[in-house]
């Protein structure tokens, strides 16, 4: 755990060199009875983000004796859930539109089970990302030569000598972002504990349609071409990144919101939020550590559910990406030498421009320009899990003590909780060594500094 504010997290260095993950079986789980067999059209919003996201949920278990049981019964009532979230069991295709769809073949998902003659306490506090150790616990699909060849969703259930057990879920985000997974987890959840389901999904995406004729009626920066890239731009395929992890408590997070009180137009101020001021800070150290000349753009994109923002809000249960994407853009000049209450506007605008406006306006956009979310080179994306209800899953062998990233795609910054007793936010992300060296000293110096007031 975290031992003070601003600490980096440790990596974990002993859990890496101790975790070993011996593979016991792998299926392909179908839904449990037939289901719709022809293609499932998706939105344009679902077109724009093709990311994969690893998660890993880590359970205390109920002892030794449950393991085999508990295993069977989330394989047997994940066939189950499949009836209802059937695109879970197809694979991705490209239509003659050149668009991307579900072709549901209830092929089924990929489902591992492996065990770890380890205790589960070998991994330590695992909101410190560690990909070395943290993928062994999820089916990946490293190697995949285009997002087309990575399953819609994997799941891997690792059991621990102790009793312990992770459930590693990995989510193809061109078919459902978060908030949709959370539903069909706790759908899965629910028919794993014999209960009725509590949410179903809405599985029709024409609520998203786009506009006849298409009409934008914004600028969508976050679709922007790219800007050209600084020569300490993440480039991946050149340069390997390191991935650490910063630990936020509130006493350190009420200090910063202090310090970047927002003037508002009628002349009054209003306190920023704790999301927005660490999209900030990581926002500047990140621009700072990548050295990106004053003179060029950079921008922070922030996720943003979609679904309570629309008049009617979209349907309870809508199965698909439902998120719109706000940006902050600026110099990477104004942003590192002008005071960090101008940061913290910039974020805070940019998220209060996401409106139903904004939403149809970006799904016509897309329609117009096939173009996807520009995240790369001085561009990064920043996502909000601390909000979701991973910590409320339960299969019946207790909630989840701790829930986290597997690992973080490249140019995205994920902010989770730290536990499920715990009100510390953690911070991750991957950069080139040299760029997460400057990037950690400065996110330190802020952090130290806030916490002793």
């Amino acid at each position: 755990m975290c031992k003070a504010a601003g600490n980096e997290k440790p990596r974990n260095i002993g859990a890496t060199r101790k975790l070993n993950v011996k593979i016991a079986n792998a299926v392909n789980v179908s839904p449990a009875r037939e289901t719709f067999g022809g293609l499932y059209a998706l939105s344009n919003l679902d077109q724009t983000f093709p990311y994969v996201i690893e998660i890993v949920f880590a359970f205390e278990g109920e002892g030794r004796g449950r393991r085999k049981s508990a295993v069977e019964t989330m394989r047997e009532s994940l066939a189950e859930v499949l009836v209802k979230f059937y695109p879970f069991a197809g694979r991705l295709v490209v239509g003659n539109d050149g668009r991307m769809a579900v072709k549901c073949t209830g092929e089924g998902v990929p489902f591992v089970e492996a065990v770890s003659a380890s205790d589960i306490g070998v991994l330590d506090d695992i909101s410190a990302v560690d990909p070395t150790t943290l993928r062994k616990l999820v089916k990946h699909s490293d190697g995949a030569p285009t997002i087309l060849e990575v399953p819609l969703l994997t799941v891997q259930v690792t059991t621990f000598k102790c009793g312990g057990i992770v459930v590693g879920v990995v989510m193809n985000h061109v078919l459902v972002d978060g908030k949709a997974l959370t539903d069909f987890i706790t759908c899965w959840t629910d028919l794993a504990r014999a209960k009725p389901p509590s949410v179903l999904p809405f599985l029709d995406r024409s609520v998203l349609c786009p506009r006849r004729p298409p009409r934008v009626d914004l600028p969508h920066h976050e679709y922007a071409p790219r800007d050209q890239r600084s020569k300490r731009a993440v480039s991946p395929q050149t340069k390997p990144l390191v991935y650490r992890s910063f630990c936020f408590n509130p006493h350190t997070l009420i200090q910063l919101k202090k310090s970047s009180t927002i003037a508002t137009q009628n002349g009054s101020s209003t306190v920023p939020t704790t999301f927005e001021v660490i999209s900030a800070l990581a926002w500047i150290s990140r621009t700072k550590a990548l050295g990106i000349s004053p003179h060029e753009t950079t921008k922070l994109l922030t996720a943003v559910d979609g679904r309570p923002k629309f008049d009617p809000p979209l349907p309870s249960g809508y199965f698909g990406n439902g998120i719109a994407w706000s940006c902050a853009e600026c110099s990477a000049g104004e942003l590192t030498r002008k005071p960090f209450s101008f940061a913290v506007r910039t974020v805070h605008e940019g998220l209060q421009s996401v409106t139903e406006t904004y939403i149809r306006s970006a799904i016509d956009h897309v329609e117009l320009n096939r173009v996807g979310v520009d995240c790369e080179g001085n561009t990064c994306c920043i996502s909000k899990w601390s909000r979701l209800p991973f910590y409320k899953m339960d299969f019946g062998f207790g909630r989840p003590f701790q829930v986290a990233p597997a690992t973080v795609p490249n140019n995205v910054i994920l902010v989770a909780s730290q536990s499920r007793e715990s009100d510390n936010l953690v911070v991750s992300l991957g950069l080139p060594r040299d760029a997460m060296d400057v990037f950690s000293k400065l996110i330190q110096y802020e952090l130290t500094l806030k916490s002793k007031f």
